[in-house]
């Protein structure tokens, strides 16, 4: 990582030309991209004389902007940077992601702490409830475990529930995670969550941020977060999301970019279910196991079933276990197995992790 930031990330001098551009009003990324047309180099428009920028369709107090910035808020700026090991990559450098940029609005910056390596390696997005049920946390666990043994990265968004279980699935399994935030990297949102940021770092993952170090985590900053996550990604897993929640609006971008969308089928009378349900409706792709998502991406390999798993269609006890929560007496009746040997069995499907406690009963976790 040391070579990589030394060799090939920006200059002191491009770093502080890019800031600029970053904090130009109205200077966006279409702009951006139609200078890029007109100039060899995007930076070269700071020798310009002044009589030319006007050409660029620059307005005076773009113009301003750009020869008389706040080099001291700058300056500042960078020391931090440098402090916090973040790396700043603009749209046009090598290492940013591609399937970002392909985007219909890819920022103009990312700037990023951590594992740069991770943005063009394939991802999948998890995104979910904020307050999930045990049925929920464990699909999601259970997946990403799955997904990262073939070398998947897992993008999220950090936040509290799905986001923040996936993150820590993916850590618990050795694998890479990037979260992607709605504030500044100096702001991480939610702070009990603040923990588990610096724990991705250490871990070899990454935090990305659009924003400037000190942005606060404010409501309008979250759809544009939620854009990165699906950009970022081959495809996006939603668990648990209500008919109307930042899952859908990021299972919506994934859509509008071309990029796949899957759905974990839950309750027709759980509230949570109502997103999931809606999305397999108008097209996701239902899934109920790790394969249902690898096989749409040619090149992976395929996952591995552990023999202990075989047979399990046969067993009487499991069946009668259901997703959602499913009291001991119900198991009884539908396995019209004795009291007994259900204990005994319940506890057994539950070493090898395949049923899982919980407050009324137990729930099935295996696919």
């Amino acid at each position: 990582m040391d070579e990589i930031k030394s060799s090939k990330l920006l200059s002191k001098s491009e770093l502080q030309l890019w800031l600029v551009l970053f904090m130009c009003p109205k200077l966006g990324i279409v702009a951006l991209k139609r200078l890029e047309l007109l100039l060899p180099n995007l930076l070269g428009i700071f020798k310009l004389p002044d009589s030319e920028l006007p050409v660029f369709k620059l307005t005076p107090m773009q113009i301003s902007k750009l020869r008389n910035p706040d080099w001291h808020y700058i300056d500042r700026l960078m020391e931090w940077l440098d402090k916090h090991n973040v790396s700043v990559i603009p749209f046009n450098h090598e290492f940013y992601p591609t399937l970002l940029l392909n985007t219909s609005r890819p920022p103009v910056l990312l700037f990023t702490q951590g594992n740069i390596e991770l943005l063009n390696q394939v991802q999948m997005a998890f995104v979910g409830s904020r307050n999930p049920t045990a049925y929920g946390c464990q699909v999601t666990k259970n997946l990403v475990a799955e997904l990262v043994r073939l070398n998947l990265v897992i993008t999220s968004g950090l936040a509290i529930g799905i986001d923040g279980i996936a993150h820590k699935a993916a850590l618990s399994a050795n694998g890479s995670t990037i979260a992607v935030l709605g504030s500044g990297l100096n702001n991480v949102y939610p702070k009990r969550h603040l923990s588990l940021a610096e724990q991705i770092v250490e871990q070899n993952g990454l935090l990305i941020s659009e924003f400037l170090p000190d942005v606060p985590p404010i409501q309008f900053n979250f759809p544009k977060r939620n854009r990165i996550i699906a950009g970022l990604s081959n495809g996006t897993v939603v668990v648990e999301a209500a008919i109307k929640s930042g899952s859908l609006i990021t299972a919506q971008s994934a859509v509008e970019e071309g990029r796949d969308v899957f759905a974990v089928p839950g309750s027709i009378y759980n509230a949570l279910s109502e997103g999931c349900h809606h999305l397999i409706k108008q097209g996701a792709k239902l899934i109920t196991c790790v394969d249902d998502i690898t096989e749409e991406y040619s090149g992976l390999p395929q996952p591995v079933h552990y023999s202990m798993k075989k047979g399990l269609a046969g067993d009487k006890l499991l069946a009668s276990v259901g997703h959602d929560t499913t009291p001991v007496d119900v198991i009884v009746q539908q396995s019209n197995m004795p009291l007994e040997q259900v204990l005994e069995r319940l506890l057994s499907l539950e070493v090898e992790g395949l049923i899982m406690s919980v407050p009324g009963g137990y729930l099935k976790v295996c696919t």
